[in-house]
């Protein structure tokens, strides 16, 4: 793995950072909290569409961009550096849960659709709470040649815009994948109260009767697992442009202000803090990319990413309150928007775990050395 970007992916990260900044902007940030916001943001979608990134990882025969995993990291970078709407990166797991977990037929039903941005998706694979928790909560049932699935899946992220939900459900002695509608008979999504804005749902599978294509197959839990875990370290890659952005406005506002005659970033104090921040997202960047680097060449890297979430939670934590700390009254007034990028951070270092949980994976890993 090389700890420098290329110049092919600085020019990459450049181009997304110009479509965000003009399709993404803060205004349109603060508007999506409002109750009746638009949450499908057509203009972003289709500008994201047509740049190849909803399908970035995905092979060309299957209607994506060719590209991989490592290509999707300077993405989400550069998503969680300009708070690009979750609703995109539910969209992507989708189809990085159906690329790894579907029959070759399978990723050839779904894929376009997802990778082409015709169809909008969503993921119930892991627990909220806990990523390494990849158990079924549904259950399927045969019936007539098909499957009924039953079951509550909770916190399932941007339900209310996914046309499809990727999850898994247990049959006797199997776990299987499937795509199901959110508009099928027996479907239901009630809203669950998060902070900070996020939508999050529980879904509800009544005897729901599934189509013949929505079978993706057989599915391990190492399978699931490295769906989960590389959901994880590309959410830990959110944090870093998150810790990123926070840095640049706070630098910038340290050299504006002004106490004692000259900029408050002349003071040794505030200049150990910036630098504190540096060295956190530094130590975060460079083990979230370890992180997916390893997940793209088929390994499942539990202990790459537990080391990716600890470091990127504690980075986001740790930066945010530096920031309105450095910020003074100021950081507190709504009007500077220092806040959204603070949820962000909150919401994205704690989903699917936070540093504590993230320890127990790789203490999970540490075991079997430990008994030799």
């Amino acid at each position: 793995m090389k700890a420098i970007p290329t110049v092919e992916q600085r020019e990459f990260a450049a181009s997304l950072r110009a479509v965000l900044a003009a399709e993404s902007p803060v205004p349109l940030v603060r508007g999506l909290a409002e109750p009746d916001a638009d949450r499908r943001t057509p203009a972003l979608w289709q500008a994201l569409t047509d740049a190849g990134v909803l399908g970035l990882a995905i092979a060309e025969e299957y209607g994506g961009s060719g590209g991989s995993v490592d290509d999707l990291a300077v993405f989400y970078v550069e998503a969680g550096r300009a708070l690009c709407p979750t609703t995109v990166h539910s969209s992507i797991q989708s189809a990085l849960a159906v690329d790894q977990l579907g029959s070759p037929d399978a990723k050839a039903t779904w894929l376009p659709g997802l990778a082409g941005g015709t169809t909008r998706g969503t993921t119930a694979l892991w627990s909220a709470r806990d990523a390494a928790v990849v158990t079924a909560a549904l259950r399927a049932d045969p019936a007539s040649g098909r499957w009924r699935l039953n079951g509550t899946a909770d916190y399932v992220s941007d339900a209310d815009v996914a046309d499809v939900v990727v999850t898994s459900a247990a049959a006797q002695d199997r776990t299987l994948a499937f795509v199901v509608s959110t508009a099928a008979p027996g479907v239901t999504r009630e809203p669950l109260a998060m902070a900070g804005g996020h939508r999050a749902f529980t879904m509800r599978f009544d005897d729901v009767a599934l189509t013949a294509d929505a079978l993706l197959g057989d599915v391990t839990e190492s399978a699931l697992r490295r769906v989960a875990n590389l959901a994880v370290a590309l959410g830990s890659l959110d944090l870093v442009g998150v810790g990123q952005a926070v840095i640049d406005r706070t630098v910038e506002y340290t050299t504006l202000r002004h106490q004692f005659g000259r900029p408050i970033a002349s003071f040794q104090a505030a200049q150990h803090l910036v630098a504190d921040m540096h060295i956190a997202l530094a130590a975060a960047r460079l083990a979230a990319h370890a992180a997916v680097f390893w997940i793209g060449r088929g390994r499942t890297a539990t202990r790459e990413t537990a080391i990716a979430r600890m470091h990127a939670a504690t980075a986001a934590r740790l930066i945010t309150l530096d920031a309105h700390q450095l910020h003074g009254g100021m950081g507190y007034v709504t009007e500077t928007d220092l806040h959204l990028w603070s949820e962000r951070a909150r919401l994205g270092s704690t989903w699917g775990g936070g540093a504590d949980v993230a320890a127990s994976w790789l203490e999970e890993t540490l075991e079997p050395e430990e008994s030799r």
